[in-house]
């Protein structure tokens, strides 16, 4: 079974997920945004004291308050930081994006590896498919555990909203086919843990979410 941990970081308020295998704690840290010593040592102490093993970096769009972390997490846990190849280019730009926002931000380390549709992740015997849905960033994903019944969807699909689409290589009309097509499809009762607010569920979203009526 995959439990999942959910701390908000960050003037972002960004959701920063831990999420790992109850039999063998192999653990995937998702969306590192932690952003300051103190948020730094709530996200390392739950993992130590819940000896978790720390197995992937997974980043789902590399917009800078879901990478704040990344340096810190790479060098403490020595894992593979796996990133949505179209969304490499990204890392870079969030050190001018950062001044701009007048906010801390060390660079991020170079990606280990992408993230690819339809690919296989195993923490433990437990899977994780990646799903491609570009259109809040050129190449973001989403990670699905069918059994757990569980997807964490980055800032593509949040309760009753969507991703913003005016940041770079954002679409609009990209976003809500990638939703209505790799979402929406999913069933009904798999609980999403979006970037930022409160879980929902795809039926939920199905029935409220007002931006899905077009």
């Amino acid at each position: 079974m995959l439990n999942i941990k959910k701390f908000v970081f960050s003037a972002f308020a960004e959701n920063t997920y831990v999420l790992w295998d109850d039999v063998s704690n192999e653990t995937a840290i998702i969306d590192p945004g932690c952003n300051d010593k103190n948020e730094e040592d709530i996200l390392s102490n739950y993992i130590e004291e819940n000896n978790l093993s720390v197995k992937y970096i997974l980043i789902t769009h590399c917009h800078i308050d879901h990478i704040f972390g990344n340096k810190f997490v790479k060098e403490k846990y020595n894992c593979p930081l796996l990133v949505p190849e179209k969304d490499e280019y990204l890392m870079d730009l969030m050190i001018d994006v950062a001044k701009g926002y007048g906010v801390n931000f060390t660079a991020s380390p170079k990606a280990d590896g992408y993230l690819s549709e339809n690919e296989i992740l195993k923490l433990g015997d437990e899977e994780i498919k990646i799903l491609s849905t570009p259109g809040h960033s050129p190449g973001e994903v989403c990670l699905y555990s069918e059994k757990n019944k569980i997807c964490i969807t980055g800032d593509v699909l949040f309760k009753e909203s969507i991703g913003r689409t005016d940041l770079w290589e954002g679409n609009l009309d990209t976003l809500i086919e990638s939703i209505k097509t790799k979402l929406l499809t999913l069933p009904g009762d798999t609980k999403i843990y979006p970037g930022h607010g409160e879980a929902s569920t795809i039926e939920m979203e199905i029935l409220n979410n007002p931006f899905l009526k077009r």
